[in-house]
This record gives structure tokens, C-alpha cells and sequence, in this order.
């Protein structure tokens, strides 16, 4: 896995962030031609990180074959914390108690919240600010984007590189719209409307003007 090109490293945060694809489709967002999508698909077919699968019929003919990623390519993205965060949040809770972690994730909030207000532009469009803030999230492993959406837009972040310790402790999940809402400012409304700990495959949140 460490010596994939740089063609199909982009092939895989592509699938990541979408799902599942056709070879075109993919071919189409990175400008090469269909055949050395398909190659790029094929060897990393035969690496265990993709697979291929029939799309659901239109009944005007053969189905077309679309690509995903296979649990094996998880371990391609950044998981920071993993067992060692699932742990230390177990410890805090034993030693601290309920009151004592929720400070600790209070001020893990405040510290982050500084840092985002340092990188995000005040008075900048909607649009403009959601994009620094997934920039942001990018940096940090969230593999995030900002999409339009009507007078809205969305951050959509494709991983969670904290998710065993958000299982462990869902009040992290809770302290990062509050985050979000902070950093963003006064002037939009932000509402989670995915949740990958609630069977969606991503986390997404839409934000709107007030």
C-alpha cells in the first residue's frame, strides 16, 4: 500500500469522497482516457482495495460496472487517535468522572475554536468560510469538502479519523457542532444533516444564512 502511485492514490480519495463511480466517471475528473482509468482500477483491484460491482439497471441495456473501495482501503486514512483516545477517554471518565470529562472536552473545544477563528475569515461569504473550515477539517484528517446547495452550503466530510473515540464518547460529536457554530459566526444557521455514527456513510452539515 505504501508504494501507490500518485494516480491512484487520487483514484482513492475520489471513490472516498463519492462512493462508487464508473471507470468514465473517473476518468472524466482526472482528464485521462477511460483505459488507464481502468488500469489504475484493475491493479488496485488485484491489491484488495477496490472492487467492482453491476449498477442497479435502467432497462435500456447492459448495467454499467461501477468501482468502490473495499474495507482494506480504510487503512489508507489518517486515524490519529484510535485505541489510545478510546482509552484515555476511559480514563478521564474513571478518574475525572462525567463532570470532569465533559470539561476536558470543553477545553479541548476552546482550543480548537481559537485556532479556527485564526484561519477563517471574518465577514467572508458563507460560501467562503465553510470552505476554509474544510480546509481545516482536511488538514486534520476529515478529507472534507464544501458543496453548494441552494442558498446553503454544505461541509460534508468523507472520514473521521476520531471515530472510535466518538463512538466511545458521542458527546465529542456534540461538541463539534457547537464548534462549528462558534466559528462560523452569529449570522448562520448550522444543522448536522448526516451522521456516520447514525448508519450514514459520511458526516455532513448544512449551512445557511440567518
Amino acid at each position: 500500500m505504501a508504494d501507490l502511485s500518485d494516480a491512484k492514490r487520487r483514484l482513492i480519495d475520489r471513490l472516498k469522497r463519492v462512493d462508487s463511480a464508473t471507470a468514465p466517471e473517473l476518468a472524466d475528473s482526472f482528464g485521462v482516457t477511460d483505459t488507464a482509468a481502468r488500469q489504475h482500477l484493475e491493479a488496485l483491484e488485484s491489491t484488495g482495495l477496490v472492487e467492482r460491482f453491476a449498477a442497479a439497471s435502467d432497462g435500456r441495456g447492459r448495467p454499467p460496472t461501477r468501482w468502490k473501495l473495499t474495507g482494506l482501503a480504510d487503512d489508507l486514512f489518517p486515524n490519529r487517535h484510535g485505541e489510545l483516545t478510546v482509552e484515555l477517554v476511559s480514563a478521564i471518565r474513571d478518574a475525572l468522572g462525567e463532570v470532569g470529562l465533559d470539561q476536558v472536552i470543553a477545553a479541548r473545544s476552546s482550543h480548537q475554536l481559537q485556532s479556527y477563528r485564526d484561519k477563517i475569515t471574518a465577514g467572508a461569504s458563507v460560501p467562503v468560510r465553510v470552505r476554509q473550515l474544510a480546509d481545516i477539517r482536511s488538514t486534520e484528517g476529515y478529507l472534507a469538502d464544501s458543496v453548494a446547495d441552494g442558498a446553503s452550503t454544505l461541509l460534508i466530510e468523507h472520514h473521521c479519523p476520531i471515530c472510535d473515540a466518538a463512538t466511545s464518547c458521542q458527546r465529542l460529536c456534540a461538541s463539534e457542532l457547537d464548534l462549528f457554530r462558534s466559528a462560523l459566526g452569529d449570522d448562520v444557521h448550522v444543522e448536522r444533516v448526516a451522521h456516520l455514527l447514525s448508519g450514514d456513510s459520511r458526516c455532513a452539515y448544512r449551512v445557511t444564512p440567518k
